[in-house]
């Protein structure tokens, strides 16, 4: 009976240290570059699937300058949220980044400023 004791307790011990030492989930920073490596006017990757709490940072690439608009009609929660997720400032040396990290759930459309016409938007799909 006793080994039995012992034996149930090992397991319960090991059970236990494998469930609560498992890695917890970190949010995740994702790269798109703003030009891409060839020299084209594009955000690369241009669409991206991340997770509620992960960031994506822009780095400029090639063919500066660059910025990063969200368009107020295609992102959740409209215009504020839009203005909050923009950088509007341009980038002009490559290396050059911004940041946003993204909560809630959605699509956000976005794109480069002076190149929009040139075709230069991407989307982030937050899951």
């Amino acid at each position: 009976m006793r080994a039995m004791s012992v034996l149930l307790v090992t397991a319960a011990l090991v059970f236990a240290g494998t469930v609560f030492n498992a890695a917890p989930a970190y949010a995740t920073d994702h790269t798109v570059k703003m030009g891409s490596d060839a020299g084209l006017l594009q955000f690369e990757p241009s669409t991206i699937t991340i997770k509620s709490g992960d960031t994506v940072t822009w780095v400029n690439n090639k063919m500066a300058p660059h910025n990063v608009i969200f368009d107020a009609a295609g992102v959740p929660g409209g215009k504020d949220v839009a203005d909050s997720l923009s950088q509007d400032q341009l980038t002009f040396s490559p290396g050059e980044s911004y940041s946003s990290t993204f909560t809630e759930p959605g699509e956000y459309n976005y794109f480069c400023a002076p190149h929009r016409g040139a075709g230069m938007v991407g989307k982030i799909v937050v899951q």
